[in-house]
């Protein structure tokens, strides 16, 4: 539905192994490469199969491309959760960590900055960058929800979390957001600005324990929010269940970002 809604996207191409071991555990990689028949993964509601190694080289690919050339990269699985050593919450290869480092790695960038504005807390894109002063990672998401983490204070000096409480709106995540991730990334002065977009904070989304009331004018702003912060900007999908209204924040998004799509 979305590549229906965006026939001018570019298709992507898979990413070598090399990018995603800079991230994940050799032998987890191993692991998912190796899958024969559709399987529960790690984790109790992460399901993978053999062709998941094919779509997690593809989505990290874009997440590449879109990090390179300052696109947004229309991608699943989404990538998130996943931590350097397995698979959780849907997400089999932390795509917004690949194109991190391989933008450090390939590119020579040295400081940048994640922001995730998912409603669900990005833990495993945490974990991958937890002590790292050359990437900040700052996410804004509903408190007490899955995963579990993400609570204010958490983290190291380069982590910045705000939990905000069920029912907030556009007011709250806006304010939210000027108050406490735009100070953050300006301190920090990174070269280039990775976004985590999902989509499932919309008013429309129907998720368990899930109480978001962002609109599509809101999701337009936190974009273009973000793209006022650095001037080098991308943004990668993560969440976001609403096959009805994906496609319609998805361009709200881009709008806001000013940029093209990936594949």
């Amino acid at each position: 539905m979305l590549l229906a809604a965006f026939p001018d996207a570019r298709a992507g191409t898979p990413a070598p192994r090399a990018a995603l071991e800079r991230v994940h555990a050799h032998e987890y990689l191993r692991r998912l490469e190796n899958l024969t028949e559709a399987t529960w993964f790690d984790y109790p509601n992460t399901i993978a199969s053999a062709t998941s190694w094919e779509a997690a080289l593809l989505a990290a690919g874009c997440a590449i491309d879109a990090a390179e050339t300052g696109a947004f990269a229309l991608i699943r699985p989404p990538g998130h959760h996943a931590p350097p050593s397995g698979a959780m919450g849907f997400c089999l290869v932390n795509n917004v960590a690949v194109a991190a480092r391989h933008m450090q790695k390939e590119h020579g960038v040295g400081k940048l900055a994640i922001v995730d504005f998912d409603v669900h807390h990005g833990n495993g894109t945490q974990d991958v960058f937890d002590g790292d002063d050359s990437v900040l990672y700052a996410s804004l998401h509903q408190a007490g929800v899955y995963p579990g983490t993400g609570a204010a204070g958490e983290g190291g000096a380069t982590t910045v979390n705000v939990p905000l409480r069920a029912g907030c709106g556009d007011a709250e995540w806006l304010q939210a957001f000027e108050r406490r991730v735009e100070p953050a990334v300006a301190r920090f002065a990174p070269e280039l600005l990775l976004v985590s977009a999902g989509f499932d904070a919309h008013e429309d989304e129907d998720i368990y324990l899930v109480d978001m009331h962002v609109t599509d004018g809101g999701f337009r702003e936190l974009a273009g929010r973000c793209a006022a912060l650095v001037p080098r900007v991308a943004a990668v999908l993560e969440g976001g269940y609403n096959l009805e209204t994906l496609p319609r924040l998805v361009a709200a998004a881009l709008d806001g970002f000013g940029t093209t799509t990936a594949g």
